[in-house]
């Protein structure tokens, strides 16, 4: 396929990436963001031996990967940044952290010209109905209440799906061969105010939830500093506040 359309770039978005699941099977998470990762790294590979100069020098491969490789803050830390070293604590994290390895091994044993993005937990329309926002309306609006781990202060960075597509555009256009960049949105919310915003939408009350028991090795906290990201590159999330970009 990469002969017959000549693209000029690849950008890997594909991933299993539920935690929940990984948990209870992670065999998936491996074959499918280790195993296809190197994949494509090696159709790439190929596909880029086979183009002239010319085109070999405008190619791109675009790894979009999460914040959750770099493990978890405590709520004082500091958010991510480039340099945050990886410390992942779930299957799917780890499995994430295993992919970009990979891809920067192949910018820097092949070549590649690959650039990588760690984004934060995304939002908006077509959402799979396995994560939180998704999952909390469905049940909501069926009267049933949705459930949160512990007690819903497990913090996670928001940002509109839309914002981070806009983001990967820009990596992809103006990003330097090899680099990393983080992309958010300043949206720190705790799981328990994520879900009373839904409930909010939807007009019901803020206390129509139940709380369960925590999941394995949940992570307290996490947050990305995607200054470096605007500097460079000139992006910015446009959706606003999370509470702007929810409804």
């Amino acid at each position: 396929l990469l002969d017959k359309y000549q693209p000029r770039a690849i950008l890997h978005f594909a991933a299993e990436s539920h935690v929940d699941r990984s948990i209870h099977g992670p065999g998936d998470f491996i074959r499918t963001n280790v195993d296809g990762t190197f994949s494509l790294l090696e159709v790439a590979r190929a596909y880029c031996a086979g183009l002239s100069d010319a085109d070999k020098k405008n190619f791109r491969f675009l790894h979009v990967s999460t914040d959750e490789v770099f493990g978890t803050l405590s709520p004082t830390d500091p958010p991510f940044c480039e340099t945050t070293p990886f410390a992942p604590n779930s299957p799917y994290a780890a499995s994430k952290a295993a992919s970009d390895h990979l891809v920067r091994a192949w910018v820097r044993s092949f070549g590649l010209r690959a650039t990588i993005s760690n984004c934060s937990n995304n939002y908006g329309p077509y959402q799979h109905e396995e994560k939180l926002i998704p999952r909390t309306i469905l049940l909501a609006a069926s009267g049933v209440k949705p459930k949160v781990y512990g007690a819903g202060v497990n913090v996670r960075d928001w940002i509109h799906v839309d914002d981070h597509n806009d983001g990967v555009w820009a990596v992809l256009e103006r990003g330097v061969i090899g680099e990393t960049y983080l992309l958010g949105a300043d949206g720190e919310r705790s799981n328990l105010q994520v879900v009373g915003a839904v409930l909010s939408c939807l007009g019901l009350p803020d206390d129509f939830m139940e709380f369960v028991g925590d999941r394995p090795g949940h992570d307290l906290r996490y947050a990305i500093d995607a200054s470096a990201t605007v500097a460079e590159l000139g992006w910015t999330p446009g959706h606003g506040s999370f509470e702007a970009g929810l409804p």
